[in-house]
């Protein structure tokens, strides 16, 4: 077998592994709803999130009449309450996700995930998928003192999951300026969450479908 040119594949996961917009659109829609807010539109949801269920709640309130700390507060608790015990009710993994994983983990290569997804509701939401035992480490947004962009929580995703080169795929420009940060190559998926064009996101790589992932990143 030629060798394979990287050691650990590291994932990010709200909008690259599983599309979980409906959950976390229906959590965020409670939430509003607790403060006698409208809901907002599935699609619209989509763009907010990547940067943690506060951030998450911080721009669902803006957009539905104007945030503030003690709101965030006050709105967190019921949105925790409400996704951690949905979930997995509409979240699905994307198409060829984890035959491009099955392929990777036969190469030898590591997997790991490395979110701003709280670390409860990450190994929560991998156990649901059924996907505990694929990744060698987990890294959620409260796992460390910091969270992406900033690259230590991917340094430590890949240290734990053995070390060696190492690649990022994710779908925003958190992802991609975390793995400039981190000085590692990143490949993003044209189907997630992103608040602006993937080719915008200065990525080494794009990919439409996992069935690509595994020849693009045998080509780095």
């Amino acid at each position: 077998m030629v060798s394979f040119p990287f050691k650990v594949v590291a994932f990010d996961l709200d909008g690259t592994l599983a599309d979980t917009a409906a959950d976390l659109g229906a959590a965020l829609n409670h939430a509003l709803a607790a403060l006698g807010r409208e809901p907002i539109a599935a699609e619209a949801v989509r763009p907010m999130i990547g940067h943690g269920a506060r951030a998450l709640l911080h721009k669902g309130l803006e957009a539905t009449g104007g945030a503030s700390e003690s709101l965030v507060d006050r709105a967190f608790l019921v949105f925790l309450d409400h996704y951690r015990s949905n979930l997995a009710t509409n979240t699905r993994a994307y198409p060829g996700l984890e035959a491009a994983m099955d392929e990777l983990a036969g190469r030898g290569v590591a997997l790991s995930v490395c979110t701003n997804k709280l670390e409860s509701l990450t190994l929560g939401l991998l156990d649901a998928l059924g996907w505990s035992a694929r990744f060698h480490s987990v890294i959620g947004g409260d796992t460390l003192p910091v969270r992406k962009p900033d690259p230590a929580p991917l340094r430590e995703a890949i240290a734990r999951a053995g070390g060696g080169r190492a690649a990022f795929v994710g779908d925003s420009i958190t992802d991609a300026d975390t793995a400039r940060a981190a000085g590692i190559p990143f490949v993003a998926v044209s189907f997630g969450f992103s608040d602006r064009p993937v080719d915008q996101l200065g990525a080494d790589a794009v990919i439409d479908d996992y069935a690509a992932l595994v020849g693009v990143l045998g080509r780095f």
